[in-house]
């Protein structure tokens, strides 16, 4: 199958003139539908004309595999609706992608560790936010690395699309480790980067409904609409787009699962929306069984095997609240992000008229968490007919270790909360010292004691003198 043309939309994010632009020249290039990604980005999801492409100097028609270009994915589209890190609404979201110029050749994530629409690691940078404003953890997954690893440092907003391209400009030198990835940025370029004084939490939330009319404020509510199909009607759109302008929306955003979002939709205008799906025929009452699955783009055996497996779930009366499910191909090079994954084998070579049937694997992410990015081989080689019954055991064992977590859960935090770490905080911008993590922008290594640290130390933020620093015992929370 050719890789079809995408358009880079920034984060998820394009106002609703962008879009109609965008339907415009979709309709002239002989579509009648457009697709989304998992990258958040606009899919062309057949061939186009590409004779045509200069009549539309506005849009950048890109395939990332040939030219190396990827997009920017955030979780913008979750700002206001799911729970949230308390600075990071939505105009700061669009301040920090703005700062975005270069056409990147690394995938980007800019995501809020709060919220569980948009997953945190399947960038090869991903920015994570912080509880200090305006700070970073930085997550890295460099081509050929195995692992994702922690630079030893947070990141300042402004500093976000210089250190990205700093990265990009040392992948000739094939770095290894992470250390080598921040003595070659630090030797590169200036940056107001922050210690780190605490790991990072990803807090667990279930998989949240992301489809329907639904109240933001007494006065306001948002809209997302999914198809199943992945095939959004470019006259529904154009209509869509126009009634946004209408009522002086903004933004619109695409979300990962290939459906989209449309926030602040006025109380007195619910009507004319509502009477918008309707003249289009638009559903907006799938159930959770259909919409907390991740596809490949127009791949029709993964769709069918979809509607197989849900099927079968919807005859048996299984939830999967909380679950999320992908499918995939053993030649894949995209990065799992869901809680159980449906992988089909590479078939042996045909002989002669032997007809090979298809075989599956399934692999579940540890705790059902696919933010632990660890995934556990549960069963291989199984036939189709064999994978209902076996995902339905599979959600049996999540409800089951969730029935469970909570006296457990009650215990730990009990143990943990008795539990206080010694720190020293600065006394002028309140920056913590944790010897556990030293302070490499200073070359302080790991495990330094306080009391070791030369009488030339300054606080990395606001450069107070050492003699600023007072001990403070940190209770930790750990899950």
């Amino acid at each position: 199958m050719k890789e079809p043309y995408r358009l880079r939309i920034n984060g998820g994010v394009l106002s609703p003139g962008e879009l109609h632009y965008i339907c415009e020249a979709a309709e002239a290039l002989g579509l009648d539908a457009i697709s989304f990604g998992s990258r958040q980005d606009i899919i062309f999801p057949e061939e186009i004309d590409e004779s045509k492409f200069s009549q539309f100097n506005k849009i950048q028609f890109v395939k990332p595999k040939r030219d190396g270009v990827e997009n920017i994915s955030s979780s913008y589209v979750s700002a206001e609706i799911l729970p949230s890190t308390s600075w990071l609404t939505s105009d700061r979201y669009l301040y920090v992608i703005e700062q975005f110029k270069h056409n990147p050749k690394l995938r980007i994530n800019v995501i809020d560790p709060k919220q569980r629409l948009v997953p945190l690691f399947t960038g090869n940078v991903n920015f994570i936010a912080s509880e200090h404003e305006d700070y970073w953890y930085l997550y890295l997954r460099l081509p050929g690395w195995e692992k994702t690893k922690m630079y030893p440092a947070l990141i300042y907003s402004w500093d976000m699309d210089k250190i990205e391209l700093a990265i990009e400009n040392i992948l000739i030198e094939e770095p290894e480790s992470i250390e080598m990835v921040f003595d070659l940025v630090s030797d590169a370029i200036d940056t107001n980067n922050r210690t780190v004084d605490k790991p990072l939490e990803v807090p667990f939330y279930p998989f949240p409904y992301y489809e329907g009319m639904n109240r933001i404020a007494s006065d306001r509510y948002w809209l997302g609409l999914y198809w199943r199909n992945n095939r959004y009607d470019l006259k529904f759109l154009k209509a869509m787009c126009e009634l946004c302008s209408e009522n002086k929306i903004g933004k619109i955003s695409i979300t990962p699962w290939k459906s989209f979002i449309v926030k602040g939709i006025p109380l007195e205008s619910k009507l004319k929306w509502e009477k918008l799906l309707g003249k289009f025929g638009i559903n907006v009452r799938h159930s959770m069984l259909e919409m907390n699955w991740h596809l490949p783009v127009n791949d029709k055996d993964a769709l069918n095997l979809k509607k197989y497996l849900v099927t079968n779930f919807d005859q048996n009366d299984i939830s999967t609240y909380g679950l999320t499910f992908g499918i995939t191909s053993y030649d894949s090079d995209t990065y799992n992000f869901t809680s159980i994954v449906v992988e089909k084998n590479k078939k042996p070579e045909q002989i002669g008229d032997f007809k090979i049937r298809d075989t599956y694997n399934l692999l579940y992410a540890k705790n059902f968490d696919p933010n632990t990015q660890e995934y556990i081989m549960h069963v291989q080689d199984v036939d189709k007919v064999e994978l209902p019954g076996l995902l339905m055991e599979l959600s049996q064992l999540y409800f089951e270790q969730l029935g469970n977590e909570p006296e457990q859960e009650t215990v730990k935090t009990i143990i943990k909360e008795t539990t206080e770490e010694e720190v020293y905080q600065c006394s002028e911008c309140m920056t913590v010292y944790n010897e556990s993590y030293g302070d490499i922008t200073q070359e302080i290594l790991p495990n330094t004691p306080f009391k070791s640290l030369p009488n030339t130390y300054e606080c990395s933020v606001c450069d107070a003198p050492l003699s600023s620093f007072e001990k403070k015992m940190l209770k930790t929370k750990m899950r």
